[in-house]
């Protein structure tokens, strides 16, 4: 059972006749060196792009890493107010245009075509009839034939042909899939040695482990992955796949734990391959952190750390008629930690703040602090559910009406839906940003929102450094309070309550009993897969509603994987003919299910099914109306009864059932269980089958490791900057 860090769980056909694992997870095509997940990249990136590039034709790889923008020379280049899109939050690989595509994936290579009538908008009939003429000829389904399209552009059929590998670019295809596609179409004409195979193999991997959260490989790993794969001269492989352009090549200063300086000492170097679309959106995230990072003059000072109980260090001092109205605002403050916090913003340009779910009180504190001077400042959440929260809290903290226009999530503020709007610049049309979830945020929808945020702006990146990474690739926040490289403010302000108390142990490494009087924490342990679906049905459709009064449509049941006996689906099921047993009339749901709605891979809003009609499958997410398309509920919707701990984060519920089934135990991390512990307002119960293991990853395993670069860019930058 593993957890889908895609929020997506859709199954991929059989390839050459290789049968397919029923819990495989389809990924779509990558996004060219412009876009992310349907949003177009900011200028400074695409000239970044464009300029590796040229680089890499006229020498090779010659060079260690990308060029960039110097800081500090100018504005940066801004996005056009109208290129976000909706979909600006997937932190990866956005699906094909045509999801018809995938939601035939289960289709298997033997059954009939379905017959089209019109081809997809923006592809020619010809190039869908020579793409799945391509496709079966070497034994693939040819519902494949509109993602080839997408993917590879209208000659799609004729570079299959050519180099069968590039099956691989399709998303969810396994190598040895593709060999036998290659196999169908080549016949005894190839070998391990092909050099297309070679170097799609190195591209597939790199691909796959940004499916994983890296940004880049080790050269070690690299390699090892490719003698897996019979590539019989591995060094070869990727001083070919730098020399063509399609990898690029790293020398990365390595981090070695207590050692110290020494200038006799050479600095151990670690050698990383990445994707050139990862490593322009590291290298640009971490001039926009510097760009905002500079805005004011910190006179000299080091930055770091406050505890939250004072200044943060490097933060200096407000000065002027302006810092007399800042240090105002934090005397008032409603807590030490909100007064470090805006003390910090007044004086920087960028800020990073850490804490619980608490603690979101002292962003809200600042953007209502800010506002009440006259600036023009917003907070974002990474869901529906969190900007709810925010726009409470602001509310509270004398913001009225304002505080909830004040109060917007990440999409809808790219995508021009909420918040002030873009300047004819293109850059966001404010002062003050403080972005809560700040870990939910992958390296590429990071570099889009800092590009977005005007020069002489303030921006505070704020959230629980204990969750879950962001589901697509890199882990900006945690590379940011790495680095240091910035003031930070750690929250004192602890969670309340049984929960809390649970949470913060657990954030710690400690696993320790509570004391509940009011049931806030109940423990049900379980011997096997089954008695775990069962116990969790009793749950949330009788115990929790009797004894603790939150209904069953308030609680949320999380679970590490999709797969397994109990995973999602089967959980699902279970829950489905207990809570809205029906037929499932409209694609599979009926009115009142709950679900999840997975408008691009990495993003999960739950919602409500209402209705369905000609215009599709009809929603309630959190009070939104959501229209899926017929076409894409295969695709885009999963009931949500059951969610990974991924789909969940960023959203509370007033109760939550954890389960914890012994085929999980692999998958058990401090992070992921923190991330589960935590989504629970007023009762948690945990559904416990993992015996002494939950108690070792709390622990002993922290979190699933991730190589990226951003840390290490950051500190180059500071370096260089003095």
């Amino acid at each position: 059972m593993t957890d889908d860090h895609t929020a997506q769980d859709t199954a991929v056909p059989p390839v050459g006749g290789t049968p397919d694992d029923a819990g495989a997870v389809a990924a779509g095509p990558e996004p060219s060196a412009g876009e992310t997940a349907g949003v177009k990249l900011p200028p400074a990136i695409q000239d970044l792009a464009a300029a590796v590039r040229a680089i890499e034709r006229g020498e090779g790889p010659a060079h260690t890493r990308p060029a960039r923008r110097t800081s500090g020379t100018g504005p940066a280049a801004r996005p056009a107010p109208d290129t976000a899109a909706p979909q600006a939050q997937a932190p990866a690989a956005p699906q094909p245009e045509a999801p018809q595509a995938q939601a035939g994936a289960h289709t298997p290579a033997q059954a009939p075509a379905t017959p089209v009538a019109a081809p997809p908008p923006g592809h020619s009939l010809s190039a869908l009839d020579a793409a799945r003429s391509a496709l079966t000829s070497g034994g693939a389904p040819e519902s494949l034939a509109e993602s080839a399209v997408a993917v590879l552009g209208e000659r799609a059929g004729e570079l299959l042909r050519e180099d069968p590998w590039q099956v691989l670019a399709l998303g969810g295809v396994r190598a040895e899939q593709a060999d036998g596609f290659a196999k169908g179409l080549l016949g005894d004409g190839w070998g391990p040695d092909d050099e297309r195979r070679v170097q799609a193999l190195v591209v597939w991997l790199l691909e796959r482990a940004a499916e994983r959260g890296h940004t880049a490989l080790e050269s070690s790993l690299l390699r090892t992955a490719l003698e897996r794969q019979s590539v019989p001269d591995a060094e070869e492989a990727l001083r070919s796949a730098v020399a063509d352009g399609r990898v690029l090549v790293f020398h990365d200063a390595e981090d070695v734990p207590g050692a110290k300086p020494d200038e006799d000492d050479e600095t151990p170097v670690r050698l990383l391959f990445g994707l050139d679309r990862y490593a322009l959106a590291e290298e640009s995230l971490a001039d926009g952190l510097n760009r905002l990072l500079n805005t004011f003059d910190l006179g000299g000072t080091d930055t770091g750390e406050a505890d939250g109980a004072g200044e943060a260090d490097g933060a200096g001092e407000p000065d002027g008629a302006d810092g007399a109205a800042w240090e105002a605002a934090a005397v008032t403050a409603p807590s030490a930690s909100a007064a470090a916090l805006i003390r910090a913003a007044a004086v920087s340009g960028l800020v990073a703040h850490a804490g619980g779910e608490a603690a979101r009180a002292e962003p809200a504190a600042l953007v209502a602090a800010a506002r009440s001077l006259g600036l023009r400042a917003y907070a974002a959440a990474h869901t529906e559910d969190g900007r709810q929260r925010l726009a409470a809290l602001l509310g509270e903290g004398g913001g009225g009406r304002e505080g909830g226009d004040a109060a917007v999530t990440v999409a809808g503020l790219l995508a021009g839906r909420e918040g002030p709007g873009r300047d004819p610049d293109g850059a966001l049309a404010l002062d003050l940003l403080a972005v809560l979830d700040a870990p939910q945020l992958d390296v590429e929808l990071a570099a889009t929102l800092v590009e977005s945020v005007p020069d002489g702006a303030r921006l505070v990146l704020s959230g629980d450094p204990g969750v879950l990474w962001s589901a697509g690739p890199g882990r900006a926040f945690a590379d940011l309070l790495a680095a240091r490289s910035c003031p930070q403010v750690v929250s004192r302000t602890p969670d309340p309550g049984p929960i809390g108390e649970l949470a913060s142990g657990i954030a710690i490494g400690e696993l320790e009993q509570v004391e509940a009087p009011g049931k806030e924490v109940v423990i049900v342990p379980v011997r096997d897969a089954g008695e775990a679906v069962h116990r969790t049905v009793q749950l949330v459709a009788d115990s929790v509603p009797r004894a603790i009064g939150v209904p069953a449509d308030q609680t949320q049941v999380i679970t590490p994987g999709h797969g397994g006996a109990a995973g999602t689906r089967v959980l699902n099921a279970a829950l489905k003919e207990r809570l809205n047993p029906g037929p499932g009339r409209f694609g599979g749901f009926d009115p009142g299910d709950r679900v999840v709605h997975i408008p691009a891979p990495g993003r999960a809003v739950p919602g409500t099914v209402v209705s369905a009609d000609a215009a599709g499958l009809h929603l309630d997410c959190g009070g939104i109306p959501v229209v899926v398309p017929a076409t894409e509920v295969g695709t885009a919707v999963r009931h949500g009864w059951a969610l990974t701990a991924h789909q969940a984060a960023g959203t509370r519920w007033p109760a939550a059932v954890v389960v914890l089934p012994g085929d999980a135990v692999r998958e058990l991390t401090r992070a992921w269980v923190y991330t589960a512990f935590s989504r629970a307002g007023r009762h948690l119960s945990v559904v416990q089958g993992a015996d002494q293991a939950l108690a070792r990853a709390v622990a002993e395993i922290p979190a699933r490791e991730r190589t990226t670069r951003l840390r290490a860019v950051l500190r180059e930058q500071a370096a260089a900057t003095g």
